[in-house]
Order: structure tokens, then sequence, then C-alpha cells
């Protein structure tokens, strides 16, 4: 099933999805960092939302 875009968070909060843009605003201010640096992030570790965090030295 296809996401919801009226939410403004992710519907599945483990993994990121790069590929939708209301994805990357919530997930660039969830862990304050650019939008480069969130794909770079992705681009690393995988879409895995605790292993970027690892990654950017961030939490959850």
């Amino acid at each position: 099933m296809p996401d919801d875009k009226t939410k403004r968070r992710p519907q599945d909060a483990s993994k990121i999805n790069i590929h939708e843009s209301y994805e990357v605003n919530w997930w660039t201010h969830k862990f304050n960092v650019s939008e480069a640096q969130l794909v770079a992030a992705v681009k690393a570790v995988g879409v895995s939302a605790s292993a970027v965090a690892k990654h950017l030295g961030k939490t959850l």
C-alpha cells in the first residue's frame, strides 16, 4: 500500500525513504542535517533509521 501523503511523518519510522519529499523533510529536521547529508548516510548504511542515526551520530 502506498504512503498516505497527507501524513507529515513516515508511516514506517524504522526506514527512511529518500524518494518521498515529506519524509526527507521530516528526517532532515529530526536529525538536524541537510538533505545531502541524509542521502549520503542512507547510501552509506542503507534505509534503516537506526543505522542512519548511528552513522550521523544522532539518536532516534
